[in-house]
This record gives C-alpha cells, sequence and structure tokens, in this order.
C-alpha cells in the first residue's frame, strides 16, 4: 500500500503552483481576522493544495488540541495526517478522492467557488485523545483547470466523547445565498441518510432550522406544493410519525 502522503498527494494535484501576491493577499485576510476570533472550540487553515502546505493556522488550533503550528507549518500535511484516528485516516482519504472526482466530473467551472465541502473525523490533541471534528472547506482559487487548489478551511470540535458516523458531502450555494446538497454519502455504515435523495436531505436541514413549507420552497427555490410532498415522501421512508420526531432522530444521531 502507497505511503499516506503519496496518496494525499495523488489526490490534491494541480497544474500550476500558487504563491506570492495571490496567496499573501488572502494570508493577510485571515491574520486579522484571527486577531478579533473567540477563543472558542472552532479553528480554521487555509490550504494550498498545489504546493501541499499550510499557509495560515489559527491560534485556536493550539488553544483547542495544543499542538505545536510551527511543526503544522513545517511539515505539513504530513505532520496533520498523523494526528488522524488510524481507523479514519483511509476513509478520509477516500472521501477526499471522491470528493475530488465529483468536483470534476459534475459540477461546472462557474460553480467551484460556491462549493462548500463537508466531512469529518477524529483527530488526536496533545493528551493523546480523539476528538470529534467537523469540517467545512471552502474553496478560494482555482487552477486553470478548475481544481481548487488554495481553499480555507473552517474546523469545529463536535460531539466529544461520541463515536460518529463519518459523512461526505458537498453542496452549491444557490441564487438564494442557500446550500442545496449535490452529494451525499456516509462512509461507515449504511445510514438513515444514504435512504434519502440530496433534495430531501435538503429539506430536512430546513426543517431542522424551524423554517416553514413556504420558507423552505422560497430558500431552495422550489413550490411549497414540492416541499410538502418531499416531507410526507421523508416520513414514510423513514417510518416516522411526525417531522418533530424525524428532527429529534437526526439531532441526536448528528445527521446534520
Amino acid at each position: 500500500m502507497k505511503d499516506t502522503i503519496d496518496l494525499y498527494e495523488e489526490i490534491f494535484t494541480s497544474n500550476k503552483e500558487f504563491e506570492g501576491e495571490i496567496v499573501e493577499r488572502h494570508i493577510k485576510k485571515y491574520i486579522e481576522i484571527d486577531n478579533i476570533y473567540p477563543q472558542n472550540l472552532s479553528f480554521f487553515i487555509v490550504i494550498n493544495t498545489s504546493r501541499k502546505r499550510y499557509e495560515f493556522i489559527s491560534q485556536n488550533f493550539y488553544t483547542i488540541l495544543g499542538h505545536d503550528i510551527s511543526l503544522m507549518k513545517s511539515i505539513g500535511p504530513k505532520y496533520f495526517l498523523s494526528l488522524f484516528h488510524p481507523n479514519d485516516l483511509p476513509i478520509w482519504l477516500n472521501i477526499s478522492k471522491e470528493l475530488m472526482d465529483f468536483t470534476s466530473k459534475q459540477i461546472e467551472l462557474e460553480k467551484r467557488k460556491k462549493l462548500l465541502f463537508t466531512y469529518n473525523f477524529r483527530i488526536k490533541n496533545s493528551k493523546g485523545e480523539y476528538q470529534n471534528i467537523l469540517a467545512h472547506l471552502t474553496p478560494i482559487e482555482l487552477d486553470s483547470s478548475g481544481t481548487p487548489v488554495l481553499a480555507i478551511s473552517h474546523y469545529t470540535i463536535v460531539d466529544e466523547g461520541v463515536n460518529n458516523s463519518i459523512i461526505g458531502a458537498i453542496k452549491v450555494l444557490n441564487k438564494n445565498n442557500v446550500y442545496e446538497t449535490i452529494f451525499y454519502k456516509n462512509y461507515s455504515q449504511e445510514a438513515l441518510s444514504n435512504k434519502l435523495s440530496k433534495r430531501e436531505i435538503d429539506i430536512i436541514q430546513e426543517l431542522a432550522l424551524d423554517k416553514s413549507s413556504k420558507e423552505i420552497a422560497d430558500r431552495l427555490c422550489i413550490s411549497p406544493h414540492t416541499v410538502d410532498q418531499h416531507r410526507r415522501n421523508i416520513l414514510k421512508k423513514l417510518s416516522f410519525k411526525s417531522t418533530r420526531e424525524l428532527i429529534q432522530y437526526c439531532k441526536t444521531n448528528n445527521y446534520f
């Protein structure tokens, strides 16, 4: 089997190196954000896949996990990947490959800067304890072939002490500035959400925000009648008696 970093480099390839002014402009912005960002359970990283390095790492990386930021910057992905739970790392590599393949084959160039990639994994802190991380990655620069090569990734500690299913998803920002699911897969097991269409997953997420059928219709650019039909189909597919029961189950089992 190939070395982990070799697989990483195969997945994240580019026909151009991003450096110089274009990178410095983004770094300056995120330094300003980091100076006012509160200490909490989130941190962000600016990832340059064309150079296989992290251009910026927020201070909360050290605050939350206790790891040396300078090692992240000097060693790069090899160091970060060494912190992943050994059971989650091969799954994460597979997720990354499938998300990149789907993007390159299924998504038009003009939509790629409107994407949000979501996935989760467990990472080790400086005490040797594994914590659940939910990641949201947004491309901020593409190479000439449309491959995301510079991205901002936002990581949040969630459900400490719980062994969650590992998921991968891609959402695209619609004209109402609402993210719609265009790819979703549970990589740990056959799960509730795998029985649903991408649109049905969006409907459930909107219902979890206490949106009415009319509000959901406006946000997703569909009719209220279509929303109501989706709601009936979801309850029937999953054998729930009410929307309230469905949402409670999804929240309890971390399906958002």
